[in-house]
């Protein structure tokens, strides 16, 4: 079964670290399928219905991201709002159409990882950071797998940090199985 990448990036084309990923991810079309939401919205006004049906398509979904003010970019907030309907992905018999599909969080940060420690610049993880996103997937039944990060995107985007977040990235997905 094909794993969903979502990818949530405003300006994939000017985007090193998640271009590079998004050309990684083409090679593979029999295991990857992805839906780029800024590309396919736009004007930012939600299919919710496309949306709905495309997701209980997979088993295992991954939103892929660059780190946005400590947060996604706002048309994944938007997404969430919009899509994760009560009815649909809780609160109701019918409901929790995420049941047990698998998710996961695809993470580029501008900043190193000792920026996201305790006793970093930030005074938090990552993993407290994305802590939103995992109380959503649970809260739709879904099963988070801990998200992938790449740390030090903005000030070393040399050739081989690229290609090594690559790889990484890539064992992450294969390791959804």
């Amino acid at each position: 079964m094909k794993t969903l990448i979502i990818v949530i990036h405003p300006n994939i084309q000017k985007s090193i670290t998640n271009k590079r990923w998004l050309e990684e991810l083409r090679k593979y079309p029999d295991s990857f399928d992805i839906h780029q939401l800024y590309e396919t919205y736009p004007d930012e006004k939600l299919d919710i219905r496309k949306e709905q049906e495309l997701i209980e398509i997979y088993d295992k979904i991954v939103f892929q991201f660059p780190l946005y003010w400590f947060s996604s970019p706002p048309l994944l907030k938007k997404w969430f709002d919009e899509v994760l309907l009560y009815g649909w992905a809780y609160g109701s018999k019918s409901g929790f159409k995420l049941k047990n599909k698998k998710i996961g969080l695809a993470i580029s940060a501008g900043a190193s990882s000792d920026d996201y420690t305790p006793e970093g610049v930030y005074g938090h993880s990552l993993k407290q950071i994305t802590i939103p996103f995992e109380l959503t997937f649970k809260y739709v039944k879904a099963n988070y797998v801990p998200f992938f990060a790449s740390y030090d995107m903005d000030l070393n985007t040399s050739p081989e940090k690229i290609e090594k977040s690559v790889s990484k990235y890539m064992d992450y997905l294969n390791s959804f199985d």
